[in-house]
């Protein structure tokens, strides 16, 4: 099975993650799509001006429902969108990934996650006004939307039907592999990693693991997404604030070592150790990590927001600013924390073998033994919840790229099939499946992103309007007539 993912990785990485550079800079390299992503994100928020930063105490108001009117129509709530969507990236994208991100790159590699969390918060705003402004209702009533319906139907709309089709096709393949690997395989493989710890039963039979993932998995996903919706409006809130309190109690007990862990940080982004690659290769660890825990520009998280109950696109788009910042911003800066003032990230050190086989999970959870003795057990169990919200959220995702490719009569197969890789990834390598994981993922940004540019006219025209309605008081009055926000005062 290693030899088939092995495989795939090839020839995923020579189309998508070929060096920019083309290797005429000795010991240094920067794959294309994360470069992409890069220069995406800067320029959308510069283009948007700053949105992720104007707009953020507004997109609170809108989660808690200050906003809602008679006219919103969809299929969820706004808040079970962000939270359904948070299930999919808060999880083993900031435990497993950043506790990889800082054995490979360095505790520099969080800086720079940092920093695309900013940029990924404009990304993210930008790819969900654009999944609410060209999402259809299907005849049976679910709602199709995402980056496969504003690259086929906005791209159109633009005079370019034939590259739109193409474009949503790549994505919706993509997507379904991401699905299967990231949000499915990657999941169950780590998951195991950790609990094997705890339960030696498993690192025996691997494989009773994966069947037992499978049956609850597959008992949600039958349910569709009003289902996964209410499953991760449960779990998200609850396994977020139980993860950050214990952060914070062990950043309290390590408190005279914060400080210094922080300069490392600083330094390190800059001028990073030798065996990391230099500049560039911390800065690339740490944006693909990024990618990897907020999906921000990956284009997935726009699915479950074009179901959003909303009545202005761009107000779904500003719910989805919190995604990047509480996924990465806070969360993975948190976790960073923990793990450089623990110290357990050192190749050379007492967990030497948890950063050689890039088990994450297990190394995130024994830096928070190193304080919590016992608190590893309930790390353990809780990172099986963030896979299993992550799962049920990916399945969405990819349930609904594959409908788009063959149609609602068929989700049933992928279903099966989806089943079927969480048994099999209990078997499977974890090094094997984070490159597949990583290749599937980022490589969604490249379809997702020409859909970004040439449409961001189209969020932006539609961002204009809003503000106008916004500053001119429209937008409260509107609200205080639904009966919901009377406390509002008109500007």
């Amino acid at each position: 099975m290693n030899a088939i993912f092995e495989q795939i990785n090839s020839i995923l990485g020579s189309i998508f993650f070929f060096d920019i550079f083309f290797g005429m800079i000795e010991g240094t390299s920067m794959p294309f799509i994360v470069a992409w992503l890069i220069l995406g994100g800067v320029f959308l928020t510069f283009r948007f001006g700053f949105i992720n930063v104007r707009m953020f105490v507004h997109s609170f108001k809108i989660i808690t429902g200050k906003y809602k009117t008679a006219d919103d129509v969809g299929e969820i709530t706004p808040f079970q969108s962000l939270t359904t969507a948070l299930s999919a990236t808060v999880g083993l994208g900031n435990i497993a990934g950043v506790a990889i991100a800082i054995a490979i790159g360095g505790p520099g590699a969080t800086f720079w996650m940092i920093l695309a969390g900013f940029f990924g918060m404009t990304l993210k705003f930008t790819e969900v006004t654009l999944a609410q402004i060209y999402r259809e209702t299907r005849p049976d009533g679910r709602i199709m939307g995402g980056a496969m319906q504003y690259l086929s139907k906005g791209l159109a709309s633009k005079g370019h039907t034939k590259l739109g089709k193409i474009l949503a096709i790549v994505f919706s393949v993509l997507a379904i592999g991401g699905s299967l690997g990231a949000g499915n395989a990657f999941q169950t493989s780590q998951a195991m990693g950790v609990l094997t710890e705890r339960v030696p039963f498993f690192e025996t039979y691997p494989i009773v693991f994966g069947f037992i993932m499978a049956t609850v998995v597959g008992f949600v996903i039958i349910g569709g997404i009003k289902r996964i919706a209410h499953t991760a409006e449960k779990i998200v809130p609850a396994m977020v604030l139980i993860y950050l309190l214990a952060s914070l109690w062990i950043l309290i007990v390590n408190a005279s070592l914060v400080p210094d862990a922080i300069g490392t940080i600083v330094h390190e982004a800059f001028a990073p150790t030798a065996a990391v690659g230099g500049l560039i290769g911390v800065l690339v660890q740490g944006f693909k990590r990024a990618a990897f825990s907020s999906e921000a520009g990956i284009g997935s998280a726009a699915i479950v927001h074009s179901t959003a109950a909303v009545k202005y696109p761009v107000r779904q788009g500003m719910v989805a600013l919190y995604e990047p910042f509480i996924d990465t911003i806070v969360i993975c800066t948190m976790t960073a924390l923990v793990i450089v003032t623990t110290g357990v990230y050192t190749a050379d050190g007492e967990f030497a073998n948890l950063v050689a086989s890039k088990q994450g999970a297990a190394l995130t959870a024994a830096a928070y033994g190193t304080v919590i003795s016992w608190f590893p057990i309930i790390l353990s169990f809780s990172i099986v919840l963030f896979a299993f919200s992550t799962m049920i959220s990916w399945f969405y995702y990819g349930e609904r790229s594959w409908t788009y490719l063959f149609g609602e009569r068929y989700t049933l197969i992928f279903k099966l099939i989806f089943i079927s890789f969480t048994v099999m990834a209990s078997v499977t390598s974890a090094s094997a499946l984070l490159d597949f994981s990583d290749l599937l993922i980022l490589s969604m940004a490249l379809p997702n992103l020409i859909g970004l540019y040439m449409l961001q006219g189209d969020v932006k025209e539609n961002l204009t309007e809003y503000l106008k309605k916004w500053k001119s008081g429209e937008l409260d009055r509107e609200c205080i007539k639904s009966g919901v926000c009377e406390e509002l005062k008109l500007p």
